[in-house]
């Protein structure tokens, strides 16, 4: 017999811009198909909610993140049709962000990550800082400066493209007696040391002991740890569009480390 049911959640907002719904449950299905970590179920869907598996909460343990680790490698492992491609069954743009005001999130097909990370992700969003008033000009310089030379491949590796999370952020890991749980995913083509520099952003649980369990299963290209802050600065402009604070600070010191 399989594992019993749980109650549902209904992630709702009526603020939600349409196709929202449809886009993170094509993203769930996909990861899902990875047969790799554990992706919460959707029960049913419509144009304004979801219902979702409900999940109930435990403490993190080292042995979980170790294991989840091992299982979120074997997601990334099931691979994508291309950087940038989206979830299986999904056209055009998807969303990142909050619910209530996520910001577009391109997808198309790049031969390159460098590619694909310039042009699809950090430029669209050093633009929208400099619209905003984040920056000054030269701060913009500097930014850009970085943003050329991801896009010439400097920051490139032999990874193939990913299939990442894509928002994986700590708060998107659930930890169940059943082992963690992804959620709220922004799936996607992607570099796998996306995934694991969101996850160093806010602090997940035991983060040792999960990229421990990781490089087990698939141990990390040369000089992984140098590029966590350039995998973490499209999350961090994206925050400092939404939500001000010190995220705009902090995207500009890794920008001027690296330009």
């Amino acid at each position: 017999m399989g594992r019993a049911r749980a109650l549902t959640f209904r992630k709702a907002d009526p603020t939600a811009p349409p196709g929202y719904f449809a886009w993170e449950a094509a993203g769930l299905e996909w990861l899902r198909a990875a047969d790799g970590a554990r992706v919460v179920e959707v029960d049913a869907r419509s144009d304004g909610h979801l219902d979702l598996e409900r999940l109930v909460p435990v403490s993190p343990t080292r042995e979980a993140a170790r294991s989840f680790g091992r299982a979120l490698a074997a997601t990334h492992d099931a691979g994508a049709d291309a950087w940038g491609s989206p979830p299986a069954g999904w056209t055009g743009a998807g969303f990142f962000g909050p619910l209530s005001q996520p910001l577009p999130l391109p997808l198309g097909a790049w031969a390159t990550w460098g590619a694909f990370s310039a042009e699809a992700r950090l430029a669209p969003m050093v633009a929208r800082c400099r619209d905003a008033g984040l920056y000054d000009a030269g701060e913009v310089v500097v930014l850009e400066r970085l943003v050329q030379r991801v896009a010439g491949g400097e920051l490139d590796t032999d990874d193939r493209p990913a299939r990442i999370h894509g928002d994986l952020w700590s708060g998107n890991v659930m930890w169940t007696a059943d082992g963690v749980v992804l959620i709220d995913p922004a799936a996607h083509g992607g570099h796998r040391e996306t995934d694991l520099a969101l996850l160093a952003l806010f602090g997940a649980p035991h983060l040792d002991a999960l990229l421990a369990g990781y490089d087990e299963a698939h141990p990390p290209a040369a000089g992984r740890s140098e590029r966590v802050g350039v995998h973490q600065l499209h999350c961090l402009l994206v925050h400092a569009v939404l939500f001000g604070g010190g995220y705009g600070a902090q995207a500009y010191g890794i920008a001027r480390r690296w330009a």
